[in-house]
């Protein structure tokens, strides 16, 4: 996750294809996160997950095609978005979302190698902006019903004001390796925040 939490390891209910995908998927979280993009390879997938290569080759095919497939499935494990009655709130529970899941040792990591991977990689990184996509459209609702309450001026861009919340976290993931604690988080949701009220966020021509 980020943008709202990931619960890692979760194993949803079904037949055997179902548990198949989730154990593959674990796998392949794992060896990301271990090894990056560059080492990942669908046989060692196969091997952690024990399951037979064929079967990892056949339903995925390529491992762009499989980082996809985990990212689809860590947005349709993200934590729901909650909902506190206040705009600082609400973007103060988005942060400490993302803060715990890129301060995570596996999903840190995990985030990292997919990052690198996707600027050099089209098909990754169309899965990583649909993962994103999705995870910014779940929490926009918080910053239109701030709208609605008068918090923030009318044609608030919501995508951009989540956005903005969770550009200081990555930030420090990525840039400068700076602490990625609840204080972090706070700071990033107050700015986020204080940016919206002032109208920074506001559509143009609106």
């Amino acid at each position: 996750m980020a943008l709202g939490g990931v619960e890692p390891g979760h194993t949803r209910p079904g037949g055997r294809t179902a548990r198949v995908r989730d154990a593959v998927l674990r796998a392949a979280g794992d060896a990301l996160a271990e090894h990056g993009m560059d080492a990942l390879d669908l046989g060692d997938v196969a091997r952690r997950a024990q399951v037979g290569k064929t079967t990892v080759y056949r339903r995925w095919g390529t491992v762009p095609i499989l980082v996809a497939d985990l990212l689809r499935d860590m947005a349709d494990q993200s934590l729901p978005r909650t909902e506190t009655g206040s705009l600082l709130g609400d973007l103060t529970a988005n942060a400490r979302l993302v803060q715990e899941t890129l301060a995570d040792a596996r999903q840190g990591a995990l985030f990292k190698a997919v990052i690198a991977a996707a600027t050099c990689d089209a098909a990754t990184a169309r899965a990583l902006h649909a993962f994103y996509a999705t995870r910014v459209g779940e929490w926009a609702p918080c910053v239109e019903q701030a709208v609605d309450r008068g918090e923030l001026p009318p044609g608030t861009d919501p995508h951009e004001v989540v956005r903005a919340v969770s550009a200081p976290l990555y930030y420090s993931l990525l840039c400068t390796g700076g602490a990625l604690d609840a204080a972090a988080a706070d700071r990033a949701a107050a700015a986020a925040a204080a940016a919206a009220r002032a109208g920074l966020h506001v559509r143009s021509g609106d």
